[in-house]
């Protein structure tokens, strides 16, 4: 089974297409140690598990402490262990040996399921990671920041940037592992990006905080293939952080999602 058809079964199988990002800021925990940092990501995990299809990992609030928020990065995967698929949102993309130990990187050492890729630096900065035929890789098409005019939607040849790293998603897709990353704050972009992609699965974040569209979005990305929606700080950022309230924010979420589809 190749990766994509493994995330939409695991997404059937939940009956969802919430992507939970563990965007944990440690210092706005009551105890801010990384070992009870440790502990409340466990507390999140189990407390979701059984509803979210999918967990993003927002490399950057791990990497900061250095060698001590890696080994919290190798223990995610391995306590998720399989029951949801897991997505390192590192943005690597580098020349192809560069790509080529990240991915080793990211998929044997810490063991995730699958990454997220910038494509500036062209098809062979993506190569490496694809090749891992069962392994996911989500490329920033997209993206739902306001800096994303600078570049993605300025015109190339008569044809906007996000377009064309899409058309070379499709192109280099020969293993049914690459999805895209698709700003749900992008409203008048989403139906360009669904007559163009062609069986890709979207992550999309900007829903919830950033004020994306969940209807919409949902709607279009599930008529090309599969919609994730990711949500972190919706779900999160609770003044006493208590994992009973994030229990309640991630079944009202599951409840929208289900609605709609």
């Amino acid at each position: 089974m190749n990766f994509n058809e493994k995330l939409k079964l695991k997404c059937l199988e939940k009956n969802n297409r919430l992507c939970l990002g563990l965007d944990i800021d440690n210092k706005a925990l009551k105890n801010n140690s990384l070992d009870y940092m440790n502990l409340y990501i466990k507390d999140i995990i189990d407390a979701t598990i059984d509803l979210c299809p999918i967990y993003k990992i927002n490399f950057s609030f791990y990497e900061r402490y250095g060698s001590k928020g890696y080994k919290i990065l190798e223990k995610i995967p391995e306590y998720i262990n399989g029951k949801s698929i897991s997505i390192a949102d590192a943005k690597r993309g580098d020349i192809g040996n560069s790509s080529k130990f990240y991915a080793e990187s990211i998929f044997n050492y810490l063991g995730y399921d699958s990454i997220t890729v910038s494509p500036y630096m062209g098809s062979d900065s993506i190569e490496p990671f694809i090749n891992y035929k069962n392994k996911g890789v989500f490329i920033l098409a997209l993206t739902s920041n306001p800096g994303s005019v600078d570049f993605q939607k300025k015109s190339v040849n008569n044809n906007k940037l996000y377009k064309l790293v899409i058309q070379m998603c499709n192109r280099m897709n020969k293993y049914n592992n690459i999805g895209l990353v698709v700003g749900a704050t992008n409203d008048k972009e989403l139906e360009q990006v669904g007559l163009i992609s062609e069986s890709i699965p979207w992550l999309m974040p900007g829903i919830g905080f950033q004020g994306g569209n969940l209807e919409k979005s949902l709607k279009i990305g599930e008529k090309n293939y599969l919609s994730l929606v990711n949500v972190s700080r919706a779900i999160l950022s609770f003044k006493d952080k208590k994992i009973s309230d994030i229990r309640l924010a991630t079944e009202n979420y599951t409840n929208m999602i289900r609605e709609i589809l």
